[in-house]
């Protein structure tokens, strides 16, 4: 993939994200589906919060998610709006620190790796593209459920959807 195709890639992910986030009803911000689910804002901060993986990624060979025992620490948002700031934010500097990566940097090997453990290690571009964009990709579909199951209308993401029809 050109960086040109992964910048464009990239983008789409982000206004669907982008879509999402701004859906999301603030007076249910603490609604979860399940007692196993994480709340709406929980989950709308992850898919906010998840470009900002991209910096590390190409500035580090590894990446150790949980070296002391714990999950590593999640900004969260208590609004769409905010959400939608943050994704917006982590979303450029992402843009930018790909924009700013080279052939060499896209092909260099990254590892993740769990209390020191390696779990999977790949070339940092489908590092961006499996664990960043499908993972926003995965987790915007789970947040399209929690709007369907809030009666939300759910924005067209990839096409159109039983509310917009006509997207």
């Amino acid at each position: 993939m050109s960086d040109t195709a992964f910048l464009m890639a990239f983008d789409r992910v982000v206004e669907g994200c982008r879509a999402v986030l701004a859906s999301v009803p603030d007076d249910r911000i603490d609604w979860r589906p399940h007692e196993k689910s994480w709340t709406l804002g929980k989950l709308g901060s992850h898919i906010a919060n998840l470009p900002q993986w991209t910096l590390p990624t190409l500035a580090e060979s590894t990446f150790n998610i949980d070296p002391e025992g714990d999950p590593p620490p999640m900004a969260e948002y208590a609004s769409s709006a905010r959400l939608v700031e943050a994704l917006n934010t982590n979303a450029a500097a992402a843009r930018g620190a790909i924009e700013r990566a080279s052939e060499e940097d896209f092909q260099a090997p990254w590892s993740l790796l769990v209390r020191g453990e390696t779990r999977f290690s790949l070339p940092k571009r489908a590092v961006l593209r499996g664990f960043i964009l499908d993972h926003m990709i995965h987790h915007r579909a789970q947040m399209g459920v929690y709007l369907r199951l809030l009666d939300v209308p759910v924005p067209p993401t990839m096409g159109p959807t039983a509310d917009f029809p006509d997207m």
